[in-house]
């Protein structure tokens, strides 16, 4: 099934059902109202749900069109937002941009950082910046949703604790981020509200496509409606989710509802770090490591972090054709400091 949270008065927004070919919803209230409340009971409110989801589907419960720009992100607060960095070859491209050693610790044991949880942006929301010069990136990624873990759970079990799967837009702010980490403390401020996909999705949804953990199949990647990005999730993802979420529960229970993201999509082809689609490659989810690619060959980035006005979108699709998650479609602005959000 596939659920998403329409935006009301309140915070949390109604949690609603959406058809598979993402045309129509229908209200789940009386199931539970919001996704956080059928999260909390998820063993009681998903065969509900599931009920509600098949009725749409054989249009024998009244529904609305369904607008990706009405929704927020599936949860638009969580307890827990913890992102991985499972694409290794990834890790190794942006360290190699700050002349950053690589340890052989990363392949072999994840990587993680704690992230704002308490805002994110819904799928259509603008990405604000005070200023360019902080280097807005985009990061194309997909997240899980987990059912409560208890603290030092397995991969198997962590796997078995996946309810939902989503996309995310993790922005980092490059410009910043070199001299936070050389405090030594990890990221805060060059990581802002993240952006997560309009819909997230049982895993049954994804059919063969979810297999071993993984989400194999390309995500797609847009900026200014030019292709820049279709690398598969399901290649060279190092780490996968049950033990990207064995590892966030190693010293600690997770709450039902924490997300756990999968790091920025990357596939290392042909020997080498990967190419731009223009040059027949599967290009990139993020800017940095195109950027890290100019420098190795050109000695210089020539491709620059977006400028506002620019649009990004990441979206996936199925075998058909037909978007799974919907897509996050967002435009980078200037930040106006008299404007509350």
């Amino acid at each position: 099934m596939k659920l998403a949270t329409l935006k009301d008065t309140t915070r949390d927004g109604r949690l609603i059902v959406v058809s598979r070919d993402l045309t129509c919803f229908a209200d789940a209230g009386e199931v539970a109202r919001t996704l956080q409340a059928a999260l909390d009971n998820w063993s009681a409110t998903a065969p509900k749900l599931a009920g509600l989801a098949e009725r749409l589907e054989a249009g024998k419960l009244s529904s609305q069109p369904f607008d990706p720009r009405l929704v927020h992100s599936p949860l638009p607060r969580a307890y827990q937002w913890a992102d991985g960095s499972a694409y290794v070859n990834h890790v190794e491209l942006v360290r190699r941009a700050r002349n950053a050693p690589m340890p052989a610790t990363f392949w072999t044991d994840p990587l993680m950082y704690q992230g704002g949880s308490d805002s994110f942006l819904a799928p259509c929301d603008p990405i604000l910046a005070a200023d360019e010069a902080y280097g807005v990136d985009i990061e194309g990624e997909v997240a899980v949703i987990v059912d409560d873990l208890p603290m030092g759970a397995t991969p198997e079990r962590a796997s078995e604790a996946i309810r939902l799967v989503m996309l995310v837009n993790d922005t980092s702010l490059r410009g910043l981020i070199p001299d936070e980490l050389a405090k030594g403390f990890g990221f805060f401020q060059s990581k802002p509200s993240s952006a997560f996909s309009p819909v997230a999705i049982t895993t049954d949804e994804l059919g063969d496509a979810w297999r071993g953990g993984k989400v194999h199949l390309p995500l797609l990647v847009s900026l200014n409606g030019v292709p820049f990005g279709r690398a598969n999730a399901g290649v060279d993802m190092t780490f996968d989710f049950g033990r990207l979420v064995s590892h966030a529960a190693k010293t600690r229970s997770l709450t039902a509802g924490s997300i756990i993201g999968s790091g920025t999509v990357s596939n290392k082809r042909d020997g080498g770090p990967g190419k731009p689609i223009a040059e027949g490659g599967d290009g990139y989810s993020c800017i940095a490591e195109i950027r890290t690619i100019e420098t190795i060959a050109l000695g210089a980035p020539t491709t620059p972090y977006l400028h506002f006005g620019d649009t990004i979108r990441i979206e996936m699709k199925d075998v058909n054709g037909q978007s799974i998650f919907g897509a996050i479609e967002q435009r980078f602005q200037p930040y106006d400091k008299g404007e509350r959000r």
